[in-house]
């Protein structure tokens, strides 16, 4: 475990050995002679991201270690510490450790320290222009920053210093995969306008630098939720498909990921009229681009419309929540990715909607790619892609009902969402909706009312069951019901109740993620299912606020 060069308080992390920090000294050491502050920037941006993406459970790593930094470079009283400072004031990825940083640095300049002069020129950068580099697909963008030093504050400079680019994968959830910074910018500049000249799938346009804002500081927080496994229940988190956070931490993004947030941070803020980075696709909007589809002529031949509807509300999902509010734009990549990353493990198919799946991407393929402008070509490609991945689709999506014995009625009622990625905690949660009892009695044990809640929890933990037309089921003797009638009414029983109804409705929505995380630890040690909820239950009565809910919950 990595902790903070301070003594620990009981309860939390130990100490971050001071070997640590004495090392980032050292390596800020050979700093020193660096003469320009680009280059200075790149190295302490490195530095900055060498724990970005490390998770501990119950610990802030990025708060033990930047903030531990800060802390040691501020005691040390040497230029190079001073040197620390000044970076994390210019390149700090949290507001906090900005403000502590720059504290540091009026601490050890008050004590007489020098350092050179890279250090009063760290951030001082101005915008001078936007670009996006790409093609007709659209998979992925490269956005093209390109800056101009200054020398001190109000001294603006025209002359191209560098660019940064950053790599937005629209078919990854709109992440950030890749960033690096050239000084040759114009050199950069004229291939991509070349290429946009003689390509004519090429593409290569001027963007707004507010616009460029607004776009990648929606990339760079969805990067950073898909990195930190952020919590569902304060933001939508989004789903990195065909990706892990080890893809996007292992690479040279992590070097230069605290340098791009400083840079985007000098970009022009959108103004409150601008429109949104991407565009908002309300549930009436995607069922009228569905009926538009679904009576279109490419529409016609397919068979079963009960499926096709089915299928169809799943390609625009895709791509209303996964490519940027682009439902209609179709490529080889994205179609490929739709059946083979994002399909298996995420949505609940029938065995007819998984037959189905295939010829329905295909006409709305050959649908979505005339009104998106694409050329023929394009679009026969990307059919290509479409029969190409048919096969291999079979293959990899699994009927989720199978492997688990459980009937396709009973995955209906666990996942009325089609998320299967939420089968295993919903089970934990109400584990007899898996069962043949809801299906004799389903306005009794319905989960949308707080009564039918309850009704499943006391036949799941006390064997009661207040039924109103007795049901004898399949493991009746003939003589004795297979529950107890509940009699009269305790207030005990009703509480511990009202307990249960909280914890598993929490769990049957993911409420925190953390909830069902630390659940599945304390199952892999061997745990039983109720010594796991009165775990659970225990710290959710004690915590006060979502984030010391989450905290407790990470150190179970």
């Amino acid at each position: 475990m990595v902790p903070s060069p301070t003594p620990p308080s009981p309860a939390g992390p130990d100490p971050v050995p001071t070997a640590v920090f004495d090392e980032m000294l050292r390596a800020a050491r050979t700093l020193l002679a660096v003469r320009h502050p680009l280059d200075a920037e790149i190295a302490f941006s490195e530095m900055l991201g060498s724990w970005w993406g490390e998770r501990l459970p119950g610990v802030d790593v990025e708060r033990l270690l930047g903030e531990g930094l800060i802390t040691r470079a501020t005691a040390s009283a040497h230029p190079a510490g001073l040197g620390i400072l000044a970076a994390v004031s210019a390149l700090g990825t949290s507001g906090t450790q900005r403000a502590l940083a720059e504290q540091g640095v009026i601490a050890l300049r008050d004590r007489g320290l020098t350092v050179p002069r890279w250090a009063t020129q760290l951030g001082w950068v101005r915008p001078l222009s936007a670009h996006v580099n790409g093609d007709r697909f659209g998979d992925i963008d490269e956005v093209v920053l390109v800056f101009g030093r200054e020398s001190g504050p109000g001294s603006a400079s025209s002359e191209a210093e560098h660019a940064l680019i950053l790599v937005q994968d629209h078919n990854g959830g709109g992440v950030l995969r890749d960033a690096w910074i050239t000084t040759k910018v114009e050199t950069l500049l004229e291939k991509c306008r070349e290429r946009a000249r003689s390509d004519g799938f090429a593409r290569f346009e001027d963007l707004d630098p507010a616009a460029a804002r607004a776009v990648l500081e929606r990339a760079l927080r969805r990067t950073e939720q898909v990195v930190s496994g952020a919590d569902r229940s304060e933001a939508p988190v989004p789903q990195a498909v065909g990706l892990t956070a080890s893809d996007l931490t292992g690479g040279s993004l992590a070097t230069h990921f605290a340098l791009a947030n400083s840079r985007v941070r000098h970009l022009p803020e959108p103004s409150r009229e601008a429109p949104p980075p991407v565009p908002v696709w309300r549930r009436d909007r995607r069922a009228m681009l569905a009926a538009r589809f679904l009576a279109s002529d490419e529409a016609a031949e397919l068979s079963d419309s009960y499926a096709a509807s089915r299928c169809t509300d799943h390609i625009i999902t895709h791509g209303c929540d996964i490519d940027s509010g682009r439902p209609l734009r179709v490529s080889p990549r994205k179609v490929e990715s739709f059946l083979l990353h994002w399909l298996p493990g995420r949505v609940v198919l029938l065995p007819e909607e998984q037959e189905a799946m295939p010829h329905v991407l295909a006409a709305w393929v050959r649908w979505a790619g005339s009104r998106d402008g694409l050329p023929e070509v394009a679009v026969a490609a990307t059919l290509d892609a479409v029969w190409d991945s048919t096969a291999a689709f079979a293959r990899t999506y699994r009927d989720p009902a199978r492997p688990l014995g459980l009937r396709q009625e009973a995955v209906r009622r666990l996942l009325p969402d089609g998320d299967f990625a939420a089968l295993a905690r919903r089970m934990f949660a109400f584990p007899l909706m898996a069962s043949e009892i809801v299906a004799w009695a389903p306005d009794e044990f319905d989960l949308d009312t707080s009564q039918g809640r309850r009704a499943l929890l006391r036949l799941d933990h006390f064997g009661e069951y207040d039924a109103t037309t007795p049901h004898n089921g399949r493991h009746s003797s003939g003589r004795d019901h297979w529950y107890r009638p509940v009699t009269g009414h305790d207030p005990v029983r009703e509480r511990e109740l009202d307990r249960l109804e909280r914890l598993a409705v929490r769990l049957w929505h993911g409420r925190p993620p953390n909830l069902w995380a630390a659940a599945r630890r304390l199952l892999d040690r061997g745990l039983a299912r109720t010594t796991v909820l009165r775990e659970l239950d225990e710290v959710l009565g004690a915590a006060t606020s979502e984030s010391e809910l989450r905290r407790r919950l990470d150190s179970l």
